[in-house]
């Protein structure tokens, strides 16, 4: 079996997330520490106690998602031998957590910059200026048909799957999209985000994060990690820094993605990190994959290859 690990994004959080495995590992009791100490605030805390507002807060949401994946990921490798790993890649958010698992990025430092990713892509815009919409079984030309005529700057953010593409920008430019496709009885739905993510609009946010990211150390890679902006594999160390800074602005290829790991050879997709949407989206993308997802102990603990 030739396996691809994939790691969520921003908005697979909940409450209580990764609690049980904090309870019974001492090594994830160590990363969820370490998380803490590198951020100076309890993000154990608002993890597992919320309130839900505080962490929906991206902020909190980002280092949060991250924090409970690379546990769950560590104490899956650490019970049991994970062979055929060919690739890693992870959802927006989920990138950072991918180059940590495949040891191009320091944890603490990953940590630390994902929280000012999220504080620095929610200041990016004011509160209500943009925002993002889910458009379901639309092909790609006719997307970007919509969005050049509206007038406004609304684009591709996620391409997710051939079912579903997210767009973001001016909240008026999504409000055109949307009205316009329900005009030819296609679907598209308002997101409840807090940005219009992955669009020009974040152009603020991408300055700040540059400065954040050329500060980082980056290492070699152990297993081969798949960008979101060329769905493809970085082809070294020294693209770290430039491909997250454009991942900020640019769109999540992740359609893209899931097809070259498949055309490689992978048959087998494993999700590890809160919830299941890239798994159910792969599904989504190649039927035949196969796909499992490792969000709790339980799915630890039961998980066999």
């Amino acid at each position: 079996m030739t396996r691809m690990i994939v790691f969520p994004g921003q908005g697979s959080q909940v409450v209580g997330m990764g609690k049980d495995l904090y309870e019974a590992s001492s090594e994830a009791r160590a990363i969820f520490a370490a998380a803490d100490e590198a951020l100076g605030l309890p993000l154990t805390k608002i993890c597992f106690e919320g309130p839900a507002e505080e962490l929906m807060l991206t902020k909190y949401t980002q280092p949060a998602i991250l924090t409970v994946s690379y546990a769950l990921w560590r104490e899956l490798t650490r019970r049991h031998a994970i062979d055929g790993v060919k690739y890693m890649a992870g959802h927006s958010l989920g990138e950072y957590t991918a180059l940590v698992a495949a040891g191009a990025l320091d944890f603490a430092e990953a940590v630390r910059a994902v929280h000012l990713r999220g504080s620095f892509m929610q200041e990016a815009v004011e509160v209500g200026k943009g925002s993002m919409a889910a458009v379901i079984d639309v092909p790609r030309e006719t997307i970007y048909k919509i969005c050049n005529e509206s007038g406004h700057l609304v684009s591709p953010a996620n391409f997710n799957s051939p079912k579903q593409v997210v767009i973001s920008g001016i909240a008026e430019g999504v409000d055109y999209v949307i009205n316009k496709l329900k005009s030819e009885n296609k679907k598209a739905m308002k997101l409840k985000v807090s940005a219009p993510f992955h669009s020009e609009l974040m152009k603020p946010a991408e300055e700040r994060m540059r400065e954040v990211l050329w500060g980082m150390r980056v290492h070699a890679f152990r297993v081969p990690v798949i960008a979101n902006v060329t769905a493809r594999p970085y082809r070294s160390v020294d693209e770290i820094r430039p491909l997250l800074t454009a991942q900020i602005c640019g769109a999540v290829n992740w359609e893209d993605s899931v097809h070259f790991a498949h055309r490689e050879g992978v048959t087998e997709l494993i999700e590890v990190g809160p919830g299941n949407v890239l798994a159910k989206l792969a599904g989504q993308i190649i039927p035949e994959i196969k796909t499992r997802n490792v969000a709790t102990l339980a799915d630890v603990e039961s998980f066999s290859l």
